[in-house]
Protein backbone atom coordinates (compact mmCIF):
# COMPACT_ATOMS: atom_id res chain seq x y z
CA UNK A 1 0.00 0.00 0.00
CA UNK A 2 0.98 3.27 -1.01
CA UNK A 3 0.54 6.35 0.99
CA UNK A 4 1.51 9.88 0.86
CA UNK A 5 0.96 12.31 3.79
CA UNK A 6 0.23 15.93 2.26
CA UNK A 7 1.57 18.65 5.35
CA UNK A 8 3.31 16.16 7.07
CA UNK A 9 5.64 18.32 8.39
CA UNK A 10 2.34 19.53 11.07
CA UNK A 11 2.20 17.73 14.35
CA UNK A 12 -1.05 15.76 13.17
CA UNK A 13 0.88 14.73 9.58
CA UNK A 14 4.28 13.66 11.32
CA UNK A 15 2.29 11.07 13.87
CA UNK A 16 0.46 9.54 10.63
CA UNK A 17 3.82 9.15 9.12
CA UNK A 18 5.03 7.86 11.87
CA UNK A 19 2.42 5.51 12.67
CA UNK A 20 2.45 4.02 9.17
CA UNK A 21 6.40 3.86 8.81
CA UNK A 22 6.08 2.22 11.58
CA UNK A 23 3.98 -0.49 10.16
CA UNK A 24 6.16 -1.32 7.36
CA UNK A 25 3.68 1.30 4.84
CA UNK A 26 5.40 2.78 1.84
CA UNK A 27 4.88 5.86 2.80
CA UNK A 28 5.78 9.75 1.21
CA UNK A 29 5.72 13.04 3.19
CA UNK A 30 4.61 15.66 1.02
CA UNK A 31 6.28 18.83 2.95
CA UNK A 32 6.68 22.81 1.62
CA UNK A 33 10.15 22.62 3.03
CA UNK A 34 13.11 20.53 5.05
CA UNK A 35 11.85 17.09 5.82
CA UNK A 36 11.10 16.97 9.49
CA UNK A 37 9.17 13.36 9.39
CA UNK A 38 10.42 10.01 9.53
CA UNK A 39 9.66 8.71 6.02
CA UNK A 40 12.69 8.00 3.69
CA UNK A 41 10.63 9.09 0.33
CA UNK A 42 9.92 13.09 0.09
CA UNK A 43 8.39 15.37 -1.90
CA UNK A 44 9.18 18.84 -1.54
CA UNK A 45 6.58 20.59 -3.18
CA UNK A 46 3.60 23.62 -2.02
CA UNK A 47 0.16 21.57 -1.75
CA UNK A 48 -1.51 24.37 -4.03
CA UNK A 49 1.34 23.17 -6.78
CA UNK A 50 0.84 19.62 -6.77
CA UNK A 51 -0.53 17.66 -9.74
CA UNK A 52 -2.08 14.64 -10.40
CA UNK A 53 1.17 13.32 -11.80
CA UNK A 54 2.24 13.93 -8.40
CA UNK A 55 0.04 12.04 -6.72
CA UNK A 56 -0.64 9.10 -9.38
CA UNK A 57 -0.31 5.58 -7.54
CA UNK A 58 -0.82 6.72 -4.52
CA UNK A 59 -3.64 3.87 -2.70
CA UNK A 60 -4.43 6.82 -0.35
CA UNK A 61 -3.77 10.25 0.21
CA UNK A 62 -4.11 11.74 3.55
CA UNK A 63 -5.33 15.39 4.02
CA UNK A 64 -3.24 17.14 6.81
CA UNK A 65 -2.97 20.49 6.12
CA UNK A 66 -3.91 22.89 8.94
CA UNK A 67 -4.25 26.91 9.01
CA UNK A 68 -4.65 29.09 11.94
CA UNK A 69 -4.20 32.84 10.65
CA UNK A 70 -7.29 35.07 9.92
CA UNK A 71 -5.73 35.14 6.29
CA UNK A 72 -5.00 31.82 5.97
CA UNK A 73 -8.39 30.00 7.69
CA UNK A 74 -9.90 29.55 4.15
CA UNK A 75 -7.05 27.94 2.93
CA UNK A 76 -8.68 25.23 4.52
CA UNK A 77 -11.32 25.18 1.70
CA UNK A 78 -9.54 26.04 -1.56
CA UNK A 79 -6.74 23.92 -0.62
CA UNK A 80 -8.57 20.51 -0.25
CA UNK A 81 -10.72 21.30 -3.37
CA UNK A 82 -7.27 21.56 -4.83
CA UNK A 83 -6.19 18.00 -4.04
CA UNK A 84 -10.09 16.74 -4.75
CA UNK A 85 -9.73 18.56 -8.27
CA UNK A 86 -6.29 16.50 -8.94
CA UNK A 87 -7.63 13.26 -7.63
CA UNK A 88 -11.03 13.84 -9.40
CA UNK A 89 -12.07 10.08 -11.27
CA UNK A 90 -9.09 8.13 -9.45
CA UNK A 91 -9.51 5.39 -7.19
CA UNK A 92 -7.19 6.85 -4.90
CA UNK A 93 -8.54 7.70 -1.18
CA UNK A 94 -8.75 11.01 -0.05
CA UNK A 95 -8.21 11.10 3.81
CA UNK A 96 -9.06 14.16 5.45
CA UNK A 97 -7.62 15.19 9.07
CA UNK A 98 -10.89 17.21 9.83
CA UNK A 99 -12.46 19.22 12.97
CA UNK A 100 -14.35 18.82 15.94
CA UNK A 101 -16.38 22.14 15.67
CA UNK A 102 -19.15 20.66 12.94
CA UNK A 103 -19.85 17.44 14.63
CA UNK A 104 -23.54 17.77 15.22
CA UNK A 105 -25.43 17.90 18.50
CA UNK A 106 -27.77 15.05 17.73
CA UNK A 107 -29.66 12.93 15.14
CA UNK A 108 -31.30 16.11 13.64
CA UNK A 109 -28.39 17.52 12.36
CA UNK A 110 -29.71 21.31 13.16
CA UNK A 111 -27.02 22.44 15.19
CA UNK A 112 -23.57 21.95 15.92
CA UNK A 113 -20.53 21.15 18.92
CA UNK A 114 -19.33 24.60 17.47
CA UNK A 115 -22.63 26.40 18.21
CA UNK A 116 -22.77 25.73 22.01
CA UNK A 117 -22.19 29.00 24.18
CA UNK A 118 -19.62 26.62 25.79
CA UNK A 119 -17.37 26.81 22.61
CA UNK A 120 -14.34 28.60 23.27
CA UNK A 121 -14.33 31.75 21.21
CA UNK A 122 -10.93 32.11 20.26
CA UNK A 123 -12.11 28.49 18.57
CA UNK A 124 -14.83 29.59 16.61
CA UNK A 125 -13.06 31.04 13.24
CA UNK A 126 -11.20 27.81 12.75
CA UNK A 127 -13.98 25.53 13.33
CA UNK A 128 -15.80 27.54 11.10
CA UNK A 129 -13.22 27.14 8.15
CA UNK A 130 -13.13 23.37 9.01
CA UNK A 131 -17.05 23.05 8.92
CA UNK A 132 -17.44 24.91 5.45
CA UNK A 133 -14.14 22.75 3.77
CA UNK A 134 -16.46 20.03 4.96
CA UNK A 135 -19.80 21.50 3.33
CA UNK A 136 -17.21 21.45 0.13
CA UNK A 137 -16.24 18.28 0.10
CA UNK A 138 -19.72 16.67 0.41
CA UNK A 139 -20.74 17.99 -3.35
CA UNK A 140 -17.85 16.32 -4.90
CA UNK A 141 -19.19 12.26 -5.59
CA UNK A 142 -16.40 12.47 -8.19
CA UNK A 143 -13.57 11.67 -5.08
CA UNK A 144 -13.41 8.54 -2.53
CA UNK A 145 -12.93 10.99 0.32
CA UNK A 146 -13.59 10.54 4.29
CA UNK A 147 -13.52 12.93 6.86
CA UNK A 148 -12.58 12.38 10.01
CA UNK A 149 -13.05 14.52 12.78
CA UNK A 150 -11.22 14.30 16.42
CA UNK A 151 -12.90 14.26 19.65
CA UNK A 152 -13.62 17.66 21.20
CA UNK A 153 -10.37 17.61 23.43
CA UNK A 154 -7.48 17.15 20.95
CA UNK A 155 -4.47 16.59 22.99
CA UNK A 156 -1.24 17.55 20.68
CA UNK A 157 1.20 15.69 23.42
CA UNK A 158 -1.19 12.71 24.28
CA UNK A 159 0.13 9.27 24.62
CA UNK A 160 -0.33 6.85 22.15
CA UNK A 161 -2.85 3.85 23.75
CA UNK A 162 -3.25 2.37 20.31
CA UNK A 163 -6.97 2.31 21.37
CA UNK A 164 -10.00 4.52 19.60
CA UNK A 165 -13.66 4.51 19.42
CA UNK A 166 -15.23 5.31 15.78
CA UNK A 167 -18.25 6.93 15.66
CA UNK A 168 -20.37 8.95 13.06
CA UNK A 169 -21.59 12.82 12.34
CA UNK A 170 -22.83 13.27 15.95
CA UNK A 171 -20.86 14.49 18.87
CA UNK A 172 -20.60 11.58 21.37
CA UNK A 173 -18.58 11.25 24.33
CA UNK A 174 -17.64 8.26 26.86
CA UNK A 175 -19.09 6.91 29.89
CA UNK A 176 -18.15 9.77 32.16
CA UNK A 177 -19.20 12.25 29.02
CA UNK A 178 -15.12 13.33 28.22
CA UNK A 179 -14.88 13.38 24.37
CA UNK A 180 -11.01 13.26 24.03
CA UNK A 181 -7.95 11.59 21.71
CA UNK A 182 -4.30 11.90 21.43
CA UNK A 183 -3.31 13.01 18.18
CA UNK A 184 -1.03 9.92 18.39
CA UNK A 185 -4.32 7.42 18.62
CA UNK A 186 -6.06 9.69 15.79
CA UNK A 187 -3.16 8.70 13.76
CA UNK A 188 -3.74 5.15 14.56
CA UNK A 189 -6.82 5.52 13.81
CA UNK A 190 -6.22 7.38 10.55
CA UNK A 191 -3.75 4.25 9.22
CA UNK A 192 -6.03 1.89 10.31
CA UNK A 193 -9.23 3.43 7.96
CA UNK A 194 -6.04 3.96 5.14
CA UNK A 195 -5.49 0.08 5.18
CA UNK A 196 -8.68 -1.05 6.08
CA UNK A 197 -10.80 1.11 3.79
CA UNK A 198 -14.82 2.16 3.70
CA UNK A 199 -16.43 5.17 5.28
CA UNK A 200 -15.54 6.17 1.30
CA UNK A 201 -17.99 9.67 1.16
CA UNK A 202 -18.36 9.96 5.23
CA UNK A 203 -17.61 12.06 7.71
CA UNK A 204 -16.71 10.03 10.56
CA UNK A 205 -15.09 10.87 14.09
CA UNK A 206 -12.42 9.22 16.53
CA UNK A 207 -12.67 9.82 20.36
CA UNK A 208 -11.96 6.91 23.53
Amino acid sequence: MKIAVVAANGKAGQLIVKEAVDRGLDVTAVVRGENKTVAENVLVKDLFDLTAADLAGFDVVVDAFGAWTPETLPQHTTSLMHLADILSGTDTRLLVVGGAGSLFLDATHTAQVQDLESFPEVFKPLANAMGNQLVELRKRDDVNWTYVSPAADFQAEGERKGEYVLAGEEYTADANGVSALSYADYAVAMVDLAVNGGHVRERISVRY
